[in-house]
């Protein structure tokens, strides 16, 4: 190669790294396969205009999971949207991870929130006031149309109105509050085309949880990506998550039985009636290296008329356990990293170092399958390495919660299969890049 061509690369690759381009966020969505980018991932336009201390990114993600907690246990004990959050306190519970969605005819872009929490798919439309300056233009697309009060999808949204004859619906989601009209339009993911799907077109948020490009809900409810999509995807799909250290990483989302891993172990998803969307699951045991710990039985059981049992989340960060259920298994793990070493604290987490550790690993039984977490699940390091937190916490202590949340963190690097017609979920290591 002439020395002039290789001087060029060389240049051309320093100018797209000085510009923040990066190969990854260009490559297209392949069959039924979507990128998954971490929100602060380069990526991602949501990512902070200064960068974050150490500390700083810990406690926020904290804060966060802190809201989302107050808003999975309200849907857990009962059908409604509203979530106390404490005055004063501006507090966002936007889900961690995006996918690319179009939207419209001509088609439009939207970096869209996933979450396996919620149903309906919402995005903020021309003219909203309080939304993100990037809105899905309407106006422009020839296949858009706003449902009706008499349509059937309007008895299946929160605190349904009919406005002129349009359908209109109001819900609370974290510390904000939507106002939507019920509308349809083509969506496309990946290469595949929905027509006709039914969201949210957003008019009015308040507060700062509403993911700014709009959220696809991956619940299991009426309004839902699997129920509008069945006969496409046959309620079928799985994950990989990138971990939020390795930022420049996409995993991915793919939809759809074709392409799903063979060797995987599965445990029986739950049901919950009061809140059929959210997917339980039969946590048996907490294993922290070879000991199985001694947790009351009542901390880990399913009971679907208080809500209290096992979910998975895609939304919240760090795993959450009610508190006679983590102190149990904190105390295990600190008696084998060594008890006479002090622990500190930093924000929610009670159980840091600040000198290394060797950690056992620690192994989650569910019912048909144990999944054992390396330390890369269960630590956070400092970036100079000088601390060393478990990476899970007790439920907050200002909500009556009965949830165990399984969160995105322990979940990174793996494979989630959620098969919601034989009503399991699957797990399998795999390196998310």
């Amino acid at each position: 190669m002439k020395p002039q061509l290789v001087f060029f690369l060389a240049f051309l690759f320093l100018f797209s790294l000085s510009e923040g381009l990066n190969p990854i966020c260009d490559t297209q969505d392949h069959s039924s396969t979507l990128q998954v980018f971490h929100v602060f991932s380069p990526c991602s336009p949501f990512k902070p205009s200064k960068p974050l201390s150490w500390e700083e990114s810990v406690l926020e993600m904290l804060a966060k999971d802190q809201a989302r907690l107050q808003f999975l246990s309200s849907l857990a004990v009962a059908r409604k949207s509203v979530v106390p959050i404490a005055s004063g306190r501006q507090i966002t519970q936007s889900p961690t991870y995006i996918v690319r969605a179009k939207i419209g005819t001509p088609a439009q872009t939207l970096l869209m929130a996933m979450d396996t929490s919620n149903d309906a798919a919402w995005v903020p439309c021309t003219g909203c006031v309080g939304c993100s300056s990037t809105v899905f233009n309407s106006a422009q697309s020839t296949t858009f149309k706003n449902l009706g009060c008499q349509a059937a999808q309007c008895k299946q949204v929160p605190n349904p109105t009919c406005e002129g004859g349009a359908c209109a619906f109001n819900l609370t989601y974290g510390s904000s509050t939507i106002a939507a009209n019920l509308s349809q339009d083509t969506i496309s993911l990946a290469t595949d085309i929905v027509p006709g799907y039914t969201f949210g077109c957003i008019q009015k948020a308040t507060g700062n949880s509403v993911p700014p490009q709009g959220l696809l809900g991956l619940g299991r409810g009426s309004l839902s990506l699997l129920a509008q999509t069945q006969n496409l995807y046959q309620s079928t799909f799985s994950y990989c998550l990138p971990s939020f250290k390795a930022l420049s990483f996409s995993g991915s989302l793919r939809l759809g039985p074709i392409g799903q891993p063979k060797r995987i172990k599965y445990t029986p998803l739950l049901k919950n009636p009061r809140r059929s969307s959210l997917y339980y699951v039969n946590l048996l045991a907490i294993r922290v290296g070879r000991r199985v710990v001694d947790i009351p039985p009542g901390a880990l059981q399913f009971n679907p008329t208080t809500g209290a049992g096992t979910i998975i989340d895609s939304g919240t960060v760090f795993t959450r356990l009610v508190a006679p259920a983590y102190t149990a298994v904190r105390d295990v793990f600190r008696r084998r990293v060594g008890s006479n070493l002090t622990v500190t604290s930093l924000g929610g987490f009670d159980t840091c170092y600040s000198v290394p550790i060797v950690a056992p690993t620690i192994t989650l039984m569910f019912s048909g399958m144990n999944v054992t977490l390396p330390q890369d699940n269960l630590l956070i390091h400092s970036t100079a390495g000088s601390i060393t937190c478990l990476a899970m916490a007790a439920a907050p202590d200002n909500v009556n919660s009965v949830l165990n949340v399984i969160a995105n963190m322990q979940q990174q690097n793996h494979r989630i299969l959620y098969d919601v017609p034989n009503s399991r979920l699957g797990v399998a290591r795999e390196l998310c890049t």
